[in-house]
């Protein structure tokens, strides 16, 4: 009888000064999540990453990067530009979460809106997504998780680890703990 080769998958890209972070930098745990804006399963598990958070807010700290799937999901770049856009002005998770609460309405008029009500200004914001003026920072993240073996949105590392089980609450929360020291 044998036995499949079972592969971990790990992050390959580090953690810099230039990831998206929510939380304590010196957090024990660490989760970067690989997500797209316009993916249902993304916004799912943004409202349990929350909530994680809240739970754990001296444990965890949270690192978003851009993974858009432009053939299935048609404004998942906009969306990850606009939202480099809004963190060039202090504003990164502000319009993460916009977003992310927002899911049904990020076509560009609407995508507008957002923007405005953020209080950011749209004409600029634009202007750079239609420049691609990020484009260079989100396929960073695209291929830095392809390199990490990221196949689908969301895929979350826990400590540099793939995270392979459920991405609700309860779970997240057994992953956070026994990663804990």
């Amino acid at each position: 009888m044998t036995t499949p080769l079972q592969v971990t998958a790990r992050l390959r890209t580090p953690v810099t000064e230039h990831d998206h972070v929510r939380g304590p930098v010196d957090a024990p745990v660490t989760i970067v999540e690989y997500a797209d804006f316009q993916c249902r399963f993304c916004g799912a598990t943004y409202a349990n990453l929350r909530e994680l958070l809240r739970q754990r807010a001296d444990t965890v700290r949270l690192v978003y990067r851009h993974f858009p799937i432009t053939n299935m999901h048609p404004y998942a770049e906009h969306a990850a530009e606009a939202t480099e856009a809004a963190g060039r002005r202090g504003e990164f998770w502000a319009m993460h979460d916009w977003l992310y609460e927002h899911q049904d309405q990020l076509d560009p008029v609407h995508l507008s809106l957002g923007i405005e009500q953020l209080g950011l200004p749209a004409e600029e914001v634009a202007a750079e997504v239609a420049r691609q003026a990020y484009g260079d920072r989100v396929r960073r993240d695209f291929v830095g998780g392809i390199r990490s073996g990221v196949d689908a949105t969301p895929t979350l590392f826990v400590n540099g680890v793939r995270h392979d089980g459920d991405h609700d609450v309860a779970d997240l929360l057994t992953a956070v703990d026994a990663a804990t020291p």
